[in-house]
């Protein structure tokens, strides 16, 4: 698939060990190494009150991202819309899309990125819960982006992203680009094509734009992919019992696995994680993005060892061929 953009979503991960400071820092170093690598874009993840994952606010980190590098496209994948002011929304990415021409994606989400306690926490009126009226914010926030009201903003380029029909429905309705989560959901495919089959143009997006986002870890050898897969394996092993804990070591991963009596290839329940060497890696996301009639790939992961996770990329870049610098 010569044709195919392959990018990076970053989760912002926090190694045991090691503080959120040093997390955001790695974000910084690996989107300058995106950069330099031809990467087409760098999305940072929104989730809160968890010990695991570092960004809390995409907004924050986007400008700083930004201005490390020079040519990839940056974003948020995404801000959860659910929390925030459509008009601070449109406020907010106005401003980075003013310091960046051209460089600035917002992508938008309904998920909580948080368990419902700290996505209460958020809320600034506690006194009832909080309305489900994702649609209406969504529309009144491209409103402002496509300058149809008294305000005027700049505009990034706005994508919609989900794991669930919902996520379809709007953003075929919108006429947005769509990225569907396959590291949360890999039953997406034929949700993706219904969006494909049922996208309506608009002044934002003639046609439709499909991405995937994906996990992917790739090393020099299987075996050593496979080992590095052990620390994300343990810690969403350990948040689906309620237990927010950092990226452990691998040594630590493996023992915790041997100790409950869980084979690796079947935790966690319900995702689909690739690993292995380049050429494997490469094979199997050309596969993902044919099941899901994509034209791009995020790539996303979550290793407790930096250094092993900069040659992650490196290996799937130099298997795509990707326009290094």
């Amino acid at each position: 698939m010569p044709d195919l953009r392959i990018s990076v979503l970053d989760q912002s991960p926090i190694p045991e060990g090691f503080a959120a400071g040093d997390a955001l820092r790695n974000s910084i170093d690996l989107a300058q190494l995106a950069d330099r690598l031809g990467y087409t874009r760098y999305w940072v993840a929104e989730h809160h009150g968890t010990r695991g994952l570092a960004c809390n606010s995409p907004e924050a980190l986007i400008g700083p991202i930004a201005s490390a590098t020079t040519r990839i496209r940056v974003g948020s994948g995404g801000v959860m819309l659910p929390h925030y002011s459509p008009f601070k929304v449109a406020e907010t990415f106005s401003m980075l899309a003013g310091l960046y021409p051209g460089r600035i994606d917002l992508g938008i989400g309904r998920a909580a990125g948080t368990s419902p306690k700290v996505a209460f926490t958020l809320q600034r009126d506690r006194r009832q819960a909080a309305p489900d009226d994702f649609r209406e914010q969504l529309d009144e926030l491209l409103a402002y982006c496509a300058n149809k009201t008294p305000y005027h903003f700049q505009s990034p380029d706005i994508w919609l992203l989900g794991s669930s029909h919902d996520s379809a429905i709007w953003a075929a309705d919108l006429g947005l680009p769509y990225v569907f989560a396959d590291f949360i959901n890999p039953n997406g495919a034929q949700i993706a094509r219904y969006y494909r089959q049922t996208f309506t143009p608009s002044e934002l997006q003639p046609t439709a734009r499909t991405g995937v986002a994906a996990w992917a870890i790739c090393a020099d050898s299987a075996e050593e992919a496979a080992e590095l897969s052990l620390s994300f394996r343990m810690m969403m092993t350990m948040l689906f019992r309620g237990r927010s804990i950092p990226v452990p070591t691998v040594e630590t991963a493996r023992r915790f696995l041997e100790e409950e009596r869980l084979l690796p290839d079947q935790v966690p329940v319900g995702r689909r994680i690739l690993t292995g060497t380049a050429d494997h890696v490469r094979e199997n996301v050309e596969k993902l993005a044919r099941d899901y009639d994509a034209e791009e790939v995020l790539i996303v992961n979550i290793v407790h060892d930096h250094q092993a996770r900069r040659r992650s990329y490196e290996l799937i870049a130099s298997a795509f061929n990707l326009d290094a610098k």
